[in-house]
């Protein structure tokens, strides 16, 4: 087994690579891996991890690929290496966002580079998306242009983080509201006025905001949750049950939400603005463009991810519950 990690400088408040480089030498000899079988490597520009990743995937042997910095490096990572059934990759949170871990477990675990290295592999949905393949949220409309936003305040050391995002959603609600969009789910078709929408194959996304409670990487489906366009009283007064999860019960909105939400699961999606006011703001995994539309179709299986020890055996109790 080869062990691959990718160090990215511009991920969080400052660089901490040389940090990470010694806590992973010290991880990978506590761990018995020879030093011939480790790399780490610093990532260089937007796309680099990408690279790095498909070569050290595309030499065939097994390999253990971990990229330290955000969603966005994380996603990299993973589409390098996606292809290619002998690599598996592995997420360390350095970054602003870090949703995808969310679904799985918490930061300290994923940080912890000794359960890194003594994990396990699942298998994982993806999105294939315009903006790209997704392993998280891919969303268009007010949630993305606040993540948009939110990279503004990276690097400012009082607004970071989760901070970042709603700073930056106070910004955006201030401004001009809602669109007009046609969506396709599976062959149905409606059209509604929107603020925003959310393609989730993880819970989380926004630094934090539970868009989809009852979203699953590995079941074989997309949930798209769509808010609609309301005030900004109502809004505001809605806004802390969406970032919690609390607008759902029991895997279904909950009671008295539906006038303000869509909830379909589905394998396909497409999203298509039709007020004629231009693009709109769009994010996968925290990577933000300008489209007037989204296609979304949902890849099954299509990648292999490493999990910490404590989360793995946790996944896998989950996933096959003891008799009762």
């Amino acid at each position: 087994m080869r062990y691959v990690f990718l160090l990215n400088p511009a991920a969080g408040r400052q660089d901490c690579t040389e940090r990470l480089r010694l806590q992973a030498e010290g991880a990978l000899r506590r761990a018995g891996v020879p030093q011939a079988d480790w790399t780490i490597c610093r990532t260089e520009y937007r796309g680099h991890a990408r690279a790095l990743a498909e070569a050290a995937a595309r030499e065939g042997s097994p390999v253990r690929i971990f990229a330290a910095g955000g969603d966005g490096t994380f996603n990299e990572a993973l589409t390098g290496a996606r292809p290619y059934p002998n690599a598996a990759v592995g997420c360390i949170p350095t970054g602003s966002g870090n949703d995808f871990l969310r679904t799985f477990g918490t930061k300290a675990e994923f940080l912890d580079l000794d359960a890194q290295l003594a994990g396990g592999v699942i298998s994982i949905d993806l999105m294939e998306t315009g903006l790209g393949l997704s392993a998280s949220v891919c969303a268009a409309g007010l949630d993305a242009q606040v993540a948009a936003g939110a990279a503004c305040y990276r690097h400012n050391p009082l607004f970071h983080g989760e901070a970042a995002y709603l700073l930056s959603a106070g910004r955006e609600i201030c401004g001009p509201l809602g669109r007009r969009a046609r969506f396709t789910v599976d062959g149905e078709t409606f059209e509604a006025d929107i603020l925003m929408c959310a393609a989730c194959n993880t819970r989380d996304y926004g630094g934090g905001f539970r868009a989809a409670p009852a979203a699953q990487p590995d079941d074989g489906l997309i949930d798209l949750v769509v808010v609609r366009r309301m005030s900004r009283f109502t809004l505001l007064r809605l806004l802390n049950l969406y970032k919690q999860g609390r607008h759902f019960a029991g895997g279904q909105l909950a009671p008295g939400l539906a006038r303000y939400l869509i909830y379909r699961r589905a394998r396909e999606i497409t999203v298509e603005l039709t007020d004629g006011r231009g693009p709109i703001t769009a994010t996968a995994d925290g990577e933000c463009a300008q489209v007037s539309r989204l296609d979304i179709r949902l890849l099954p299986g299509a990648a292999r991810v490493v999990l910490p020890a404590s989360a793995c055996r946790r996944r896998q109790t989950e996933s096959c519950p003891a008799n009762i």
